[in-house]
């Protein structure tokens, strides 16, 4: 038998933008499904949250809490319940955005006729469900985080719908994926008794929160006319790009200027202040936006791409600064 001519394409489907051929080991439906939950956009929460919880562990060790033998295991379920949200999120959307995808994403698994919107709808529900039980039995404090999580997106999608409102669209989903994001995984290893309202998290999760705000107006750039074909109104589709992202930049550099004034105040140490070194991702972001590419391969614009990177590796720069805060606070460049 002859070999299969070489053509330089590497065989199988690697993105959602290509054609749903059965390939050897995943059917159509089990290749759609993957897509619906959309996997590049759950490796953000994923490495987030769990840099977030390792970092938290440390800091509350260091305070007097103990740390159990096992904590590795806990990390890994707390991470893939935030993915689960972050999935269930994504299968909503997409049963609830079928008209405007079929406008600017018609390479999605349902308007592809691949898979039905009340299927996407039963999945989410189910990875609704399954995340919420987790969640509960890691402790108290983080099911309520996941379960605050779960009614910002849930909301978003489903009436009263919040996506379609005007800026509102903006926050409503920076709160989740910010604030209430960092503050459940901070709290996967708050000692019993305790709460998790320190400032240390409360800090950084505005500071993600506020990003956000402005950043998330990434995603809106290639749907802009669709969103204004079903009634949603974004920044994008009612100001335009470079108005949408001069009206963004703010939220999406002072944040990181603000991180001085927490630390002058004693809220934060000061070793905290390098964080702010990622206001210069925030203005190249800002000039990605302002050209509008959109990638050959991901869902959106490369500026989509770049702010996603951006929120994983802050949160990873502030795991790696608390964890050897002691450490580091002995150099003296700091």
């Amino acid at each position: 038998m002859s070999n299969p001519p070489i053509t330089g394409k590497i065989p199988g489907k690697w993105t959602m933008k290509e054609p749903y051929d059965k390939s050897r080991f995943l059917s159509k439906q089990a290749r759609a499904t993957l897509d619906l939950l959309r996997p590049f956009t759950l490796i953000a929460p994923f490495i987030v949250s769990m840099s977030i919880m390792v970092a938290s562990l440390v800091y509350n060790f260091r305070n007097g809490a103990t740390i159990s033998n096992d904590w590795w295991i806990t990390v890994g379920q707390a991470g893939l319940t935030v993915a689960m949200v972050n999935a269930a999120s994504n299968a909503l959307n997409q049963a609830t955005d079928v008209e405007a995808d079929r406008i600017s994403k018609s390479y999605r698994p349902i308007p592809r006729g691949i898979i039905k919107a009340e299927s996407a709808q039963s999945l989410a529900y189910i990875l609704y469900l399954f995340a919420l039980l987790r969640a509960i039995t890691i402790n108290f404090w983080f099911g309520v985080f996941i379960f605050l999580i779960m009614i910002f997106t849930v909301m978003y999608s489903l009436p009263p719908r919040m996506k379609k409102y005007l800026f509102i669209n903006q926050i409503w989903i920076a709160i989740p994926r910010g604030m209430l994001g960092i503050m459940a995984a901070w709290s996967v290893f708050v000692p019993k008794g305790q709460h998790p309202f320190q400032a240390l998290p409360l800090v950084i999760g505005g500071v993600a929160t506020t990003y956000l705000i402005g950043a998330m107006s990434t995603k809106d750039i290639t749907d802009s006319e669709a969103d204004k074909a079903t009634g949603t109104h974004t920044l994008i589709n009612t100001l335009g790009i470079k108005k949408t992202a001069l009206v963004c930049l703010p939220f999406m550099l002072f944040p990181f200027l603000f991180i001085f004034m927490f630390t002058y105040s004693g809220y934060i140490g000061e070793i905290y202040n390098i964080l702010s070194l990622f206001i210069f991702l925030s203005l190249f972001i800002f000039y990605l936006m302002i050209r509008g590419t959109e990638s050959k391969t991901l869902e959106n614009i490369h500026a989509w791409s770049i702010m996603y990177v951006q929120y994983i590796f802050f949160s990873l720069s502030f795991s790696v600064l608390t964890i050897f805060y002691t450490e580091l606070t002995n150099i003296k460049i700091f």
